[in-house]
């Protein structure tokens, strides 16, 4: 395969944009190191880290797979995603999110039994989220929900049982999440409300949808607060702990109902930075205080 092809893939599935995902696992997989027994293993380790990119890889595939027509159909996405262009065929896109979700599977299955048998929800969750825009504007929560498995997912890679501390984690990213996902949907109300698809900017409007995603970032930074708290965080933790409350909130700067010119530098870049700067200090704080 050309390496023309590899990185049509690469981009078909925004490999970039793992980072929204990837530190909140790594945050669990250290959590769990920090209160458990079990000591770091590199084979483990990378296999959390594997699980992710198939995962992640496979839901992103089948996004684009499923919504081919309604991106051909869209001014903003015809031009620049990689099916309406016609360099990656619907059908070699659904081979490799299939290869991808066999591989997820396998790989769950050489960690442990509860991941294993768990494997299949994620995947549902996961993959079942590209139908929901079609009957529910609640689909930026399925969004959430399928990247709030992150946390607890590594966790329970790591001891085989579930705690409250990762899940209060993975709340946060439940509504980090969501929150985020309908400032970005912004981009398309007048487009999904022609094509009848479902939305919260199409239900609530420009300026419903900012408030109902600042309701929620409230929620988020609510729970990463419970979580420093119950994890009984030290100063490094709770410095990045605010720093992503901190720039959770600095999005909601950017974005107007009037004014989406900076919908991507909000969407993209601030919470990026949030999410892996959070990470670094919260793994930070285990070992160097």
């Amino acid at each position: 395969m050309k390496f023309s092809s590899v990185n049509n893939f690469f981009s078909l599935v925004k490999f970039s944009h793992t980072l929204f995902a990837l530190p909140f696992a790594l945050i669990g997989y250290f959590l769990a190191l920090e209160f458990s027994i079990h000591e770091f293993e590199w084979s483990l380790f990378i296999k959390v880290l594997l699980c992710m990119v198939f995962a992640r890889s496979a839901a992103m595939a089948f996004n684009r797979y499923i919504d081919r027509d309604i991106d051909k159909a869209n001014e903003r996405t015809a031009k620049v995603r990689e099916i309406p262009k016609g360099v990656i065929s619907p059908k070699a896109a659904l081979l490799f999110v299939v290869l991808n979700a066999v591989l997820f599977i396998l790989t769950t299955y050489l960690i442990n039994t509860i991941c294993f048998y768990l494997s299949p929800v994620a995947l549902i969750v996961i993959l079942g989220y590209s139908y929901t825009k079609r009957f529910t504007a609640l689909c930026h929560l399925i969004l959430g929900l399928g990247l709030s498995l992150a946390p607890i997912g590594a966790y329970l890679a790591v001891v085989g049982s579930f705690a409250w501390l990762p899940l209060y984690f993975s709340f946060a990213v439940l509504f980090w999440v969501s929150g985020f996902d309908m400032i970005y949907a912004l981009q398309d109300e007048a487009f999904d409300r022609k094509m009848s698809l479902k939305s919260i900017p199409v239900a609530l409007g420009a300026k419903g949808a900012l408030l109902l995603s600042t309701l929620l970032h409230l929620f988020s930074a609510f729970f990463i607060i419970l979580a420093t708290y119950r994890a009984e965080g030290n100063w490094i933790f709770w410095t990045g702990s605010a720093l992503f409350i901190a720039l959770l909130f600095y999005q909601h700067t950017l974005v107007k109902p009037n004014d989406l010119s900076k919908v991507n530098l909000a969407f993209f870049t601030t919470n990026g930075v949030a999410s892996v700067i959070f990470s670094i200090f919260v793994i930070a704080s285990f070992y160097l205080a």
